[in-house]
C-alpha cells in the first residue's frame, strides 16, 4: 500500500493541489457574489452553474480522452480551470458567472476522470480500496484547508482568484512529469435512471437528494455565513467545519453500516442530520459549539453518497456496479445542480436560516422514503453485504472500488448497451420474483 502512495506521490499532490483550489474557489465565488450585490436567487443559480457543468463534462470529456489522449486532455482541462477562475474578476456580470461556473465544472470532471484512470492504472486488486481511501481523505482535507485560505487575502480584492489560478496551474506541473504512461482508458455502458431505480430505489433516491445537500452546503453555505454577518475568518471555518466534520465520520458511519445494515445507518444518520440541522438554526453564531454542530451536520450529510453506493452495490454484481456507476453520478450531479437554487429560493423568501431548513427537510425525506422501503422489501443479511468503501460522486470513482475484481469489470469494449440492459432485466425480474 506504501509503495503505491509512494510511487503515486506526484498523482496526489497535483490532486490535492488541485481540490485546495476547488474548496477555495467555491466559498470564494459565494462570499464575493455577495460582496458585489448580485443577490440570493442569482448566487444560487450561479452556484448551480458548476455542477450543470460537471454534469455534462461527466458525458462528454471521455469521448474526449478517448480521441486525444490523457495528457492532452488533463492539459486542456487544467487550463480552462485555470483561466474561467480570472475572468470572474475581469467581467463582474451574474450570466458571465454563471458560464464560467460551468466552465469550471466541466474543466474538472476532465480533471478527475484522468487523474482517477491513472490512479486506477496504478492500483492492484488487494490495494485498490485503500488507495480509494486515501485519495478520499486527500481530496476532503484538501477542500477543508481551501476554505481555510479565505484568510490569506480580502475576498474582495483580486489576489485570492489569482491564487486559485496559480494552484490548479502548479497541479499540472507533477503529475504531467511523473506519470510515465497514459493508462488505457475505455467506458463502461451506463444503464437507465429508471432501470437502476426498479434494482434499488433507495440507492437512486439517496444519492439524488443529497446531491441537492451537497449542492447547498457548497454552493450556498458562505452566502449564508455572510447573509448573517459573520467575518471571513469565521466563514472560513464555518465552511472547514462541514469539510471536516464530513471527511472524519466517513469510516466510522461507513463501518457501522457493515454491521448493523445500510437501511438502518441511512435512517438514523439522516434522521439524526435533520434534528442537527435544524438545531443549527437556533445555534448562537461563531460559538466554538455552533462549530462543533456545523461539523456534526456534515458528518450526517457527507458520507450518504457512499452509503447510498453501497446499499445499491449490495444488489448488484460487480460488472453491474461499474455499469450503473454513471447512472449514479448523474443522478447525484442533477440532484447538485438543483440544490443551490432551491436553497437560495428558500433563503430569498423564508431567510436566511432556510438553508439549514432545507438540508433538514432534504435528511428527513431521505429518512422517510428508507423507512418506507424497509416495509417494501427484506434487507440482506450482513454475512452477503459487500465492504463499504469511501466513495465519492465523480465520474471514474467506481472502477477504483476494493470490490471489483479486474478480470469481472465489464468495459464498453466488452459488453454492449443491450447486453447491459439483458444484464439489468434479469436482476429486476429475479428481485421482483424471488424462487
Amino acid at each position: 500500500m506504501f509503495q503505491v502512495i509512494s510511487n503515486s506521490w506526484a498523482l496526489f499532490l497535483g490532486l490535492g493541489l488541485i481540490m485546495l483550489g476547488n474548496g477555495l474557489q467555491g466559498s470564494l465565488l459565494g462570499l464575493r457574489a455577495s460582496l458585489e450585490g448580485f443577490g440570493v436567487t442569482a448566487t444560487g443559480l450561479i452556484m448551480s452553474g458548476y455542477f450543470v457543468g460537471l454534469l455534462i463534462g461527466a458525458a462528454a470529456v471521455p469521448k474526449f480522452v478517448t480521441r486525444v489522449g490523457h495528457i492532452r486532455s488533463f492539459g486542456a482541462m487544467a487550463s480552462l480551470a485555470s483561466t474561467s477562475i480570472l475572468v470572474h474578476i475581469v467581467i463582474i456580470d451574474p450570466w458571465i458567472w454563471w458560464t464560467m461556473r460551468f466552465v469550471t465544472g466541466f474543466a474538472y470532471a476532465g480533471l478527475y476522470i484522468v487523474a482517477e484512470s491513472w490512479l486506477n492504472d496504478a492500483s492492484e486488486n488487494d490495494t485498490r480500496g485503500q488507495l480509494l481511501s486515501f485519495y478520499m481523505l486527500i481530496s476532503l482535507g484538501s477542500m477543508a484547508g481551501g476554505q481555510f485560505m479565505l484568510n490569506i487575502a480580502s475576498p474582495s480584492s483580486y489576489e485570492l482568484f489569482v491564487l486559485i489560478s496559480v494552484l490548479v496551474s502548479i497541479a499540472v506541473i507533477p503529475i504531467l512529469l511523473s506519470v510515465s504512461k497514459a493508462p488505457d482508458f475505455v467506458t463502461a455502458e451506463s444503464v437507465s435512471v429508471y432501470q437502476l431505480y426498479r434494482v434499488s430505489p433507495l440507492g437512486v433516491m439517496g444519492v439524488l437528494v443529497n446531491g441537492v445537500i451537497m449542492g447547498a452546503v457548497f454552493g450556498m453555505g458562505a452566502v449564508y455565513a455572510a447573509n448573517i454577518g459573520l467575518s471571513v475568518r469565521q466563514i472560513s471555518f464555518f465552511m472547514g467545519s462541514l469539510v471536516l466534520g464530513g471527511a472524519v465520520l466517513q469510516y466510522p458511519i461507513g463501518r457501522l453500516s457493515d454491521v448493523l445494515g445500510r437501511r438502518q445507518v441511512i435512517i438514523g444518520t439522516c434522521a439524526a442530520g435533520a434534528a442537527v440541522s435544524f438545531g443549527a438554526a437556533g445555534f448562537e453564531t461563531s460559538s466554538w459549539m455552533h462549530y462543533l454542530v456545523i461539523a456534526l451536520l456534515g458528518g450526517f450529510s457527507m458520507p450518504l453518497y457512499a452509503l447510498c453506493i453501497a446499499h445499491t452495490n449490495d444488489h448488484l454484481s460487480p460488472s453491474q456496479m461499474v455499469a450503473a456507476s454513471g447512472t449514479l453520478v448523474l443522478a447525484a450531479s442533477l440532484g447538485s445542480s438543483l440544490g443551490a437554487p432551491i436553497t437560495a429560493f428558500a433563503m430569498e423568501h423564508l431567510g436566511s436560516q432556510a438553508f439549514f431548513h432545507t438540508i433538514a427537510v432534504s435528511m428527513a425525506l431521505i429518512c422517510l422514503f428508507a423507512l418506507w422501503r424497509s416495509t417494501q422489501r427484506e434487507a440482506i443479511a450482513s454475512e452477503e453485504v459487500s465492504d463499504f468503501v469511501i466513495m465519492a460522486p465523480t465520474p471514474m470513482s467506481a472502477a477504483l472500488n476494493s470490490e471489483f475484481e479486474l478480470d469481472e469489470i465489464v468495459t464498453a469494449s466488452e459488453m454492449d448497451a443491450e447486453a447491459v440492459q439483458e444484464s439489468f432485466e434479469e436482476l429486476v425480474n429475479d428481485l421482483e420474483n424471488p424462487e
